[in-house]
């Protein structure tokens, strides 16, 4: 039994980009759809598959990789917890790694990455960053 289901995504996709591999499989659910977009959208992630039926569902993630197969994605840190929640307010939000990182934040406007959370004036659970 899987307690955190977000670390276990992102360590998956860390371990796999680091081996070389093109895609990893992860069990579905609605948050780790979203998350997988979010990370499609900033280029962290090639593609974003949905697979299986209404018990087996699994999510199939193409993995990026720049010149000289260098993966896309150096490094990952899981902030809010299930032991502790960290929130931030929108004047708290500070770029990752000069910029060169992205935060994502769970608001109550959905998943949202730091500066377009900064932008909007929103605040929320910081969930990881990743470079």
């Amino acid at each position: 039994m899987i307690t955190d289901p977000i670390s276990d995504m992102l360590i998956r996709i860390k371990n796999a980009s680091r081996v070389g591999h093109e895609t990893v499989t992860l069990p579905f659910s609605e948050l780790k759809f979203s998350i997988a977009e979010l990370l499609m959208r900033e280029g962290y992630i090639s593609s974003v598959v949905k697979r299986g039926k209404k018990v087996r569902k699994t999510l199939v993630l193409g993995l990026v990789y720049k010149d000289a197969g260098v993966s896309a994605l150096t490094d990952v840190t899981r902030i809010s917890k299930p032991s502790r929640r960290v929130y931030l307010h929108a004047k708290d939000i500070y770029p990752v790694r000069q910029g060169k990182g992205l935060l994502v934040i769970s608001t109550p406007s959905g998943l949202m990455t730091g500066s377009e959370a900064y932008k909007n004036k929103v605040g929320g659970e910081a969930l990881f960053s990743i470079w």
